[in-house]
Formats: structure tokens, sequence, C-alpha cells
């Protein structure tokens, strides 16, 4: 990419003030340096899966020092440079028994390989707080509920397609549940009001 003021095949305009910067697995990487940039020109910084959503403070205007962090981080190798959580899981889950023998595992081999998982934060959605974590083994894949539940308990630690996600708040969901944790996943009280970010890292302890 050297000149994202035009729509390329890794940027394109969105609106007059949101750039789309398709990143694949650099994506992380880009938004975390971009945040520890914290150019004037930037609103927001909104990552998902492979892309980053930046929202300008000007209609069409590129704020200095942009272009330069997109063209040096593009060219370079991707490095996930966030914060590294422990979170503690009571593994009580009622699809517990279920994702074990979809799994080919014991109740006791399923919680031991996700308490190995070093997971990364993809991205944030669903509901405020609610992380994409990244990482899952093959097997541990699942297909989403048929049917979802009216109603998840807050703290669910739930898994969905390739991903594993904690519920910050009770709600309804498509996921299988597997554990609950204590852990505050969002307070809006908070700086960042989120506590797992994209970039992040995360083990989970069972208890």
């Amino acid at each position: 990419m050297k000149d994202v003021s035009r729509e390329t095949g890794q940027a394109r305009w969105m609106t007059d003030r949101g750039l789309m910067i398709s990143g694949g697995d650099q994506t992380l990487g880009l938004y975390r340096k971009l945040v520890e940039a914290d150019l004037p020109g930037i609103v927001e910084l909104l990552p998902a899966d492979g892309s980053l959503l930046v929202v300008l403070r000007s209609a069409g205007e590129i704020p200095g020092g942009l272009q330069e962090i997109l063209n040096a981080h593009l060219e370079a190798e991707n490095v996930n440079i966030g914060q590294q959580h422990q979170i503690s899981v009571r593994f009580d889950g009622e699809d517990l028994n279920e994702v074990a023998e979809q799994a080919a595992l014991s109740k006791e081999g399923l919680i031991e390989l996700v308490c190995s998982l070093d997971l990364h934060i993809e991205f944030l959605g669903f509901q405020p707080g609610f992380a994409y974590l990244e990482g899952l083994p093959r097997e541990l894949h699942m297909p989403r509920l048929a049917v979802p539940r009216k109603h998840v308990p807050k703290g669910s630690l739930a898994l969905g397609g390739g991903y594993c996600g904690i519920y910050p708040a009770a709600g309804p969901g498509g996921w299988h549940l597997i554990g609950t944790t204590d852990t505050e996943m969002f307070n809006p009280e908070s700086r960042p009001p989120a506590l797992l970010q994209p970039g992040d890292t995360v083990r989970f302890v069972a208890t």
C-alpha cells in the first residue's frame, strides 16, 4: 500500500470518514501500533477478523503519520504485543460432557487441553466486552447450536465455530457452554471498559 488516499487492494473508503484496512494476519499488530501512536486525526480503531476500520476525525483527510505507519508495518513481520491474562474458570458448563464427546476426549482431557492453550483476542463484538479468542485446535471447533439459548449466564465460557469467548453479561447465545468465571469482563467505569483487548492473550486456569 503506497497511498491510502485512494482505494487499493488493502485499503478502501467505507464512508467519507471510515477507512477499511485489510491487514490479514498483521491486523492486530497494526492495531497496536496505531493505538500507541495515538494520532490526533483518528477518532476510533475497530479491529475485526483480518481487517481494521480506521474512523477519521475529518472527512477524506488522512492524518499525518498514518501513511508512514501503514507502509512500515505492512512490510514487516507481525508481532502481538498485548497484555497476558490468566482467568480462573470452573468447568461446570452444561455442554461440557457433550463437547468432550464430540472432541473424542474425556472430560478431564478436555479441561487439560483448554487450560494448555494460549488464546489470542482477535476482536470484540456481540456484547460490550465480548472478546473472540482464537487458537483452538481443530477438535474444539464446534458448530453453533441449531436453536440458541434464550438465556446464557454472565461469565459463561463457551465455544462457537473456531472461537472461544466469555459472556460479559447474561443474554441469549448459541455457543457451547463449558465453564464459568467470576472475572469481570466489562466495567463501564474502567479505562478501557473491556478487560480483554485485541492482541491480548488468555490462558485459563481450572478451579
